[in-house]
């Protein structure tokens, strides 16, 4: 055991994930949380892991899904938020989605019970004292103004940045279940599901050509000073979808494939809005896919438009709020060290990785090395054919972009994704009966998966985790 702590900074989903892991190891742990002191333009409550977009920690389906196995992966690893996701979780199909107050309630009474972590709540108003010499900055994409500064005049750079959205959440008493019917995209029954987990609101071409219209007219929430900035292309403004053409909503969030219209299964919808519980209670739906920078006033008269939702009641509505991160592959190593000065270590979303599982996979990484850093242990990193190697990977190594050359870097935010993952051999045939098309694009995400985990159980069994 050690006697002198780890400074952690940022008690979001990376940061507590980084302070449960050292803790695990007997290290001690100071956590630095600047709320409630100071709060941030999207967080609502001064609890630890707070989840200000979705609730959704995406596919739990390990078997043929690179989240699945990053899922897997991090419970393999005993990871505080996958523990937290599994005891809050509420019907979501195939995904994981939690209960946000009982999920942020679970991780926050967690770690205030652990007695080797100790909470601080202040701002960090700057570069850490000299004399932490082993800190891991956690703060995500809401970082504060003065420590932005401090990392960028530290590592010579300019931060990146792109815009991130929040959708609205409705209450479910207010949605017409006389239009609106249960039902989960082609049936499909996932962890803790029926089959039926998300309400449907249909549209016809008529209804839809209004509401796209409308979604194009609606007056915008403007950002002069952030011109210039990007969306990430995981989290769009339902209204930008509308803008690159009318038919984009109807292949992304509003597509109605997969769905029957319980109340008239004759007619086919042309479009096809979805909502997801919330809460464990199911008393709160969020609006899937509905990131917007409408204008308070607008989202709720057009979104009012789609047909179950016209006596909508919100409980919150969608906003918009910046997104930095550093362009690590040029300023981290390959355990996630500020090469310009490596007592400064990064997790989480402002190192490039996006989602809230992956953000708390990389807390969860930065927290062993760091650990293992501070009892003098040898620090290996994860295979790189497993979920958490692949990530590390695109953060550390990336496209190391500012080759491209003065001022220009291709290093974008990324989800996990099979794009990342050093290919399989081919998988032509099972069983003698040799496969084609969509087939073999299964079997080979299939034998990535399995790989991964097979190789990831076998690095933690060499770290001592696994017997």
């Amino acid at each position: 055991m050690s006697d002198k702590p780890v400074h952690v900074i940022g008690g979001g989903l990376a940061g507590s994930e980084a302070a449960w892991q050292m803790a695990r190891a007997n290290v001690p742990v100071i956590l630095h949380e600047m709320r409630p002191v100071r709060g941030t333009d999207a967080h609502l409550t001064d609890s630890l892991a707070e989840l200000v977009c979705s609730n959704s920690f995406r596919s739990d389906d390990a078997q043929n899904n690179a989240v699945g196995l990053l899922h897997a992966e991090m419970r393999l690893a005993n990871s505080l938020i996958m523990t937290c996701g599994d005891a809050n979780q509420v019907p979501a199909g195939s995904a994981l989605a939690v209960d946000r107050h009982g999920f942020s309630a679970s991780v926050t009474k967690a770690i205030e019970e652990e007695p080797l972590i100790t909470i601080s709540r202040e701002e960090v108003d700057g570069l850490p004292p000299a004399d932490w010499d082993n800190v891991i900055i956690a703060t995500g994409p809401l970082t504060s103004p003065a420590l932005s500064e401090a990392i960028c005049n530290v590592t010579d750079t300019t931060a990146l940045a792109f815009f991130d959205a929040i959708a609205p959440i409705v209450h479910f008493d207010s949605i017409d279940m006389d239009t609106a019917w249960f039902q989960s995209r082609y049936d499909k029954v996932g962890p803790g599901g029926t089959g039926k987990d998300y309400i449907n609101c249909p549209l016809d071409k008529e209804q839809y050509g209004r509401f796209i219209d409308a979604l194009l007219e609606g007056e915008k929430t403007e950002f002069k000073e952030w011109e210039g900035t990007p969306y990430f292309e995981g989290c769009m403004p339902i209204e930008v979808m509308a803008e690159r053409g009318p038919e984009t909503p109807r292949h992304g969030p509003m597509k109605p494939m997969g769905l029957t219209n319980a109340h008239n299964p004759e007619v086919k919808a042309y479009g096809v809005v979805q909502l997801r519980q919330d809460n464990a209670l199911g008393t709160l739906y969020n609006m899937v896919g509905f990131q917007t920078k409408l204008k308070y006033g607008a989202q709720t008269e057009i979104f009012r438009m789609i047909p179950g939702l016209q006596n909508a009641e919100f409980a919150r509505l969608g906003g918009l709020h910046r997104n930095t991160f550093l362009n690590s592959p040029v300023l981290l190593d390959e355990i996630l060290r500020l090469k310009a000065e490596p007592r400064l270590r990064f997790a989480g979303q402002i190192t490039g990785c996006e989602g809230y599982i992956e953000s708390a996979a990389m807390g969860l990484i930065a927290g062993r090395f760091a650990a293992a850093e501070r009892l003098g242990k040898s620090i290996s990193v994860p295979p790189l054919t497993s979920a958490f190697g692949a990530l590390l990977q695109h953060i550390t190594i990336g496209h190391l972009a500012s080759e491209d050359g003065p001022g220009k870097r291709s290093f974008q935010p990324m989800n996990i994704n099979f794009g990342l993952f050093p290919p399989v051999e081919a998988v032509k045939e099972i069983d003698g009966r040799r496969l084609r098309g969509k087939e073999k694009t299964i079997a080979k995400r299939q034998a990535v998966c399995a790989r991964g985990i097979e190789d990831f159980a076998a690095w933690l069994k060499q770290e001592g985790d696994l017997a």
